[in-house]
């Protein structure tokens, strides 16, 4: 019984958290995929974005985001465009991409 439910402790342990954003940074539940090697922040996603894609947006963000202006920029992975820029959040900004197919699916860049 215990070796039983270690196993289900390192199941829930090892997955993807998902837990409600900040509302400044998001409306939907979302899942904290990790932290973005070069900025040091934290990198959540819509749930119907997988981790390593958004792990690999806010990489893609983080190379260009000194040049991005009001408007933002676009960054592209695999298939898909994203449009990244910085917004306002309550108190502290924060950085959001959304991909410019479908809206619904967005990744954010949070200290």
């Amino acid at each position: 019984m215990a070796v039983g439910l270690m196993g289900v402790a390192a199941l829930v342990f090892s997955a993807p958290a998902v837990v409600p954003a900040e509302q400044s940074a998001a409306a939907a539940p979302s899942v904290v995929c990790g932290t973005e090697r070069v900025s040091g922040l934290a990198v959540m996603a819509d749930e119907a974005v997988p981790c390593s894609t958004a792990l690999q947006v806010a990489s893609a963000y983080t190379k260009v985001w000194k040049s991005a202006g009001d408007s933002g920029v676009l960054v592209r992975v695999g298939d898909a465009t994203w449009r990244c820029q910085e917004r306002q959040g309550d108190p502290n900004p924060y950085q959001r991409c959304v991909n410019t197919a479908d809206s619904g699916q967005w990744v954010t860049l949070v200290s």
